[in-house]
This record gives C-alpha cells, structure tokens and sequence, in this order.
C-alpha cells in the first residue's frame, strides 16, 4: 500500500517526532549512571548521528535504539497498515545506524547500541562493560 501522505507532508510529519528524555529509556539509563556513579557523559554533543549520551574523554558514544523505529526482532511489532512504507523507513534506519557506526569509529571513537528491550528488561550491565 502505498503511503497516504505525500513525500513532503510525510517528511514533515515525522520531523515532528522528538525523541529526546524518553522515559522508558534515556531517561532509565541516565538513572542507570547515576546509581552506579558513571560519570564523564554528556548530552546533546554535537556528533554525527546525534548519540544520546557521549563520553567525551573516553571517546564512547552511546545510542539507545527503540525497537520499533531501528528493527530490533524482539517483539512480534510489524505493522499491517502501510506495511511497505515501514518495512522501508526501517530499513533506511538501520543503513543509517550502520552508517552512523562506521563514521564515529573512523573518528576514533567507541560505539555502543543499546536496544530498548535490554534497558525495560534491565540488562545493562551486559551492554556497557
């Protein structure tokens, strides 16, 4: 099915999604820092791919990946409504995100994905040491 919108009124449509302090999991792992003393992230650094938090002595940039929106299999979530407008923003996602990967760690830097699943199961630990 093709998408009900058009190009630009689909591109601004979703440039209305915002997905900063998202609770269930940038605000969960900021807390996560936080009861284990981790110190030395920022926020908001001005880096390719925009990570959701830096460590910027450390050269490590972490992203917390939403299921969904970056195709995480760990849920049965595919939707039926527009399903080939989906199934292709997802791809084009998870290029971006290896794209992303390959950019920052060209300049040097550490990167970690955390997907949204192991922060609401809390299974940190086994994605940051």
């Amino acid at each position: 099915m093709a998408d009900v919108f058009s190009k630009e009124k689909r591109s601004e449509i979703m440039r209305k999604v915002k997905s900063n302090k998202n609770k269930s999991t940038e605000l969960k792992l900021l807390q996560y820092f936080k009861d284990n003393k981790i110190t030395g992230w920022r926020r908001n650094v001005k880096l390719y791919g925009k990570p959701d938090y830096v460590f910027p002595k450390k050269k490590v940039a972490v992203f917390v990946d939403g299921c969904f929106w970056h195709g995480h299999d760990c849920r049965n979530t595919h939707p039926k409504d527009n399903e080939d407008y989906w199934t292709k923003k997802i791809a084009r996602n998870k290029n971006r995100d290896i794209e992303v990967t390959a950019h920052l760690e060209k300049l040097g830097y550490t990167v970690i994905r955390i997907w949204e699943c192991d922060i609401k199961k809390n299974k940190i630990d086994e994605k940051i040491k």
